[in-house]
Order: structure tokens, then C-alpha cells, then sequence
């Protein structure tokens, strides 16, 4: 109904999404966080680490910080909730086709928060010797990590292939004790601001 805005595809799952948004190539795809076989996360890093032109919208029923986190790591331009009005939503998808970094200003003040008072980070307290475990490529990556960069870009940055970039951040979680990037990023921030203080 909108002039500016036309849908150019649908899917009900991740499989459909990764499938049909290749082929379709949207300015902007809006995708649910939970999905009934995967994440909206997930399909956000595999569409970014193609085709970085394709922006993403996350769009979600819960104000989940954990989630906020994994899809700012994924290259997510945008994280609303659900109970967005239409107008607002149309205005959001706007604003990522337009480049803007569009995030719910609650959770992204909770998620500045905790980033600040690494409060509630996993993986952020505690001693950091484990910096010590790493290599130097690793710490380089790291810092990559938490500059928000994806395996493609940091491969682009290094100069190394993206399965090679895909194996040292993996080799990075684990001597940090850490599951996700998004736990890296954020004590990447804590480290940072420490330094700052």
C-alpha cells in the first residue's frame, strides 16, 4: 500500500528465508528473531556474510538482551519489537534502507548499561589472563570482533580466507570460555572501557 515499499518475498522459516532472499535480493529484509527452525540471527549472518548490501531488521516479541547482542554481532541495522505500530514500522524499514542504525532505545540503553557496568556479561568477569592465551592474529581478531566486523570483513581486513577467519574465532570463543560473538564483543567493550577509566 505504501509507494515506496514493495514486498518482494515472504518465508515462514529459516530455510525458506536463506533460499528465497538470495534470489529475491531485498534493500531491506525484516526477520522475526525465533524462528521454527532456527534464528532470524543466524539467517542475518549468513545473508550478511554474502551479500553485505542487503540490510536487516530484527523484529522481535521480547526486549532479549542476549538476542540484541547476537544481532548487532550479525550486522543487524535494525532491532524493534513487535509491538511496533505499522507507521513506526514502515518508518523503521525506511530508515534501514536509508543506512540508518535503527535499535529499540530500551534495549539498546540496557544493553550500553550492562556494557558499562559489565554487568551481567557473560564471559566478562573475571581475570583477564586469558588475553594471554591468545596469539597475536587472535588478539587482532578479537579486536575485529568487537569493532562489529563479520568473518567476511575480517577476512577482507587480514587479507585470509573466510573459513580460515570462521576457525580462529571459534579457537578465540574457546579460550575465552565463550559460546558466542557476541560475549566477545562484549568484553572486547568492557576492556575498553577499563582502559578509557
Amino acid at each position: 500500500m505504501e509507494e515506496d515499499i514493495d514486498v518482494v518475498g515472504e518465508a515462514g522459516t529459516a530455510a525458506e528465508a536463506l533460499a528465497r532472499v538470495p534470489a529475491a535480493r531485498p534493500d531491506v529484509a525484516v526477520l522475526d528473531v525465533r524462528l521454527p527452525d532456527g534464528t532470524g540471527v543466524e539467517v542475518c549472518r549468513d545473508i550478511r556474510s554474502r551479500d553485505e548490501t542487503i540490510r536487516c531488521l530484527m523484529l522481535t516479541s521480547y526486549a532479549d538482551d542476549e538476542a540484541l547482542f547476537d544481532a548487532i554481532m550479525a550486522g543487524a541495522s535494525g532491532y524493534v519489537l513487535k509491538a511496533i505500530r505499522g507507521s513506526e514500522l514502515l518508518s523503521a524499514v525506511r530508515d534501514v534502507a536509508a543506512g540508518k542504525s535503527l535499535l529499540d532505545p530500551d534495549a539498546t540503553r540496557r544493553v550500553l548499561e550492562r556494557l558499562r557496568g559489565g554487568q551481567g556479561v557473560p564471559g566478562a568477569a573475571g581475570g583477564d589472563d586469558r588475553l594471554a592465551r591468545l596469539t597475536e592474529q587472535e588478539r587482532r581478531i578479537l579486536d575485529l570482533i568487537g569493532d562489529g566486523l563479520t568473518n567476511r570483513a575480517i577476512g577482507q581486513e587480514l587479507h585470509l580466507a573466510e573459513k580460515t577467519i570462521k576457525n580462529y574465532v571459534s579457537s578465540v570463543l574457546a579460550k575465552l570460555g565463550m559460546e558466542r560473538r557476541s560475549q566477545a564483543a562484549a568484553y572486547v567493550a568492557r576492556l575498553q572501557a577499563e582502559r578509557k577509566d
